[in-house]
């Protein structure tokens, strides 16, 4: 079997639901939803992520994501960005599954910091409120290998631990903590939030992510377009790396021709 069956063949799959892109991207910070749509598209994205409190869905006076960011072509993952507390995260899904019938969702519930990291005792509270109501939930958090099998535990469809900071552009700041969290994870692990460039996405799969979800990388990007091909580039080529399985790493040197037997 050559690499592009390979490639063609490595799905993903989460809540029941397959996909063959590991990239998926935001729908914010653009300098318009046509932008928006063609980064998406140079990014070869199946799945957008909709903050449901800043994307108009619904005026039709008013420029709307739908007209550009088609729901036919890309599957919409609403999440509950700008949320703080539990309750908020289920009022802003139910609505979600009102307007557009969507039950795959993404549930982020931030703390009040500088950092905006996710409160994860809230977090937690908030996912079990929606499995009980039956969302399929994709749950950001921090990279905690504890709470992680405590969302996982609790029914999440996929972990998403964060990279660094929303917005950070920082890469991957504790290799280690991901790499736990993939290892003992049953359901999908995506990193989620502080990827800046093509080398922090192509990190992230070799560590065994199952993909990267982005935003401001591409969208604050110089020109989104290019990044977003970029990013596509890098997400497959680690993935095909992690498959590949890398060299050992040695302490000291081994030379690719043997020295004996030398003329």
């Amino acid at each position: 079997m050559d690499g592009s069956q390979t490639m063609a063949e490595d799905a993903w799959t989460v809540a029941g639901r397959t996909f063959r892109s590991r990239l998926i991207v935001g729908t914010g910070k653009y300098k318009d939803y046509a932008l928006n749509a063609a980064a998406a598209d140079a990014a070869g994205a199946e799945i957008v992520t909709v903050a449901l409190r800043r994307v108009n869905l619904s005026d039709p006076s008013q420029p709307m994501l739908s007209d550009h960011v088609r729901p036919d072509r890309f599957t919409y993952l609403p999440n509950t960005a700008g949320c703080f507390t539990g309750e908020e995260a289920v009022r802003t899904l139910r609505l979600a599954r009102e307007a557009g019938g969507w039950d795959l969702v993404k549930l982020e519930v931030l703390s009040r910091t500088a950092h905006l990291y996710p409160d994860m005792e809230e977090t937690l509270r908030a996912l079990k409120l929606l499995i009980a109501e039956g969302f399929s939930v994709m749950v950001y958090c921090t990279d905690d290998p504890v709470y992680c099998r405590k969302l996982e535990e609790a029914g999440a469809a996929a972990i998403m631990p964060a990279a660094a900071p929303i917005g950070s552009g920082l890469g991957i700041q504790n290799r280690l903590n991901i790499g736990l969290i993939v290892e003992q994870s049953r359901v999908p692990v995506l990193v989620d939030a502080g990827v800046g460039t093509a080398s922090d996405a192509a990190a992230a799969m070799e560590l065994g992510c199952d993909a990267v979800l982005m935003n401001t990388a591409i969208a604050e990007a110089k020109d989104p377009i290019r990044m977003a091909r970029a990013m596509k580039h890098a997400v497959i080529a680690g993935r095909e790396a992690y498959l590949a399985g890398r060299m050992p790493k040695r302490l000291y040197a081994e030379p690719s021709s043997p020295l004996a037997g030398l003329i």
